[in-house]
């Protein structure tokens, strides 16, 4: 089993990590921690192959605890799990030696592509022995870049998929399907399988809106992790 810590602030998001990963085959949750100092703790006192790190933490910035795991030499891989998307950022990270970059939101598919493809990366570099050659290497190196994300149901887009989750991120109170289609420029009909997808998988909230007159319209909310 690969044991895996959470480390997020948010508690209601670090109990979704939890159970995302505890529904994956072959991972086990070692601990949820909070911020930066309990996850360095952890990991001196725990075994822990995997760290799913937020960057955003109260007492530290995730990238510094990379480098303080790093120092202290703990075997352990990370996953960086994080809203960031400032380029001086991810290519900190890769510097750093973050083997994924998962933005959120997200959906469980997505957490499981990555997690399936890191494990299946760890499987042929735990073995002792050598490489056979170039080829081998290419091919182990790739495994960590092959796309880990679930696909789309039939007739989504991800780009499209993407402009709707920033709409809802900008919008604190919610909006509804019609909103979404001038938003974005889509039909109603369209916007409201998206929002139904971003809902069904945990992503935003569905909640009754009530106007002036007539029964109340559904309106969508992102979930804040």
């Amino acid at each position: 089993m690969i044991r895996v810590l959470v480390v997020e602030d948010d508690p209601v998001a670090a109990d979704a990590h939890r159970a995302y990963v505890e529904r994956v085959a072959g991972f086990t949750v070692a601990g949820v921690v909070h911020s930066g100092n309990d996850a360095i703790r952890f990991c001196s006192r725990n075994p822990v192959d995997l760290v799913l790190l937020d960057f955003y933490l109260p007492d530290t910035h995730g990238l510094a605890v990379c480098a303080a795991l790093r120092a202290a030499g703990a075997p352990v891989d990370v996953i960086a799990v994080t809203s960031a998307r400032d380029l001086s950022v991810v290519r900190a990270a890769v510097s750093s030696g973050v083997m994924q970059y998962l933005l959120k939101p997200f959906t469980f598919a997505t957490l499981r592509g990555k997690l399936e493809t890191y494990a299946a990366w760890r499987e042929q570099v735990v073995q002792p022995g050598e490489v056979g050659g170039q080829n081998d290497v290419d091919r182990m190196l790739s495994e960590l870049r092959t796309p880990g994300q679930g696909p789309l149901p039939k007739g989504l887009s991800a780009s499209t998929l993407e402009s709707i989750s920033a709409a809802l991120a900008d919008a604190a109170e919610g909006l509804s399907a019609a909103a979404i289609a001038t938003t974005v420029g889509i039909a109603r009909v369209t916007a409201r399988r998206y929002l139904e997808y971003l809902a069904d998988n945990g992503i935003a909230q569905r909640r009754p809106h009530y106007g002036s007159v007539g029964r109340p319209e559904v309106w969508y909310v992102l979930v804040r992790r």
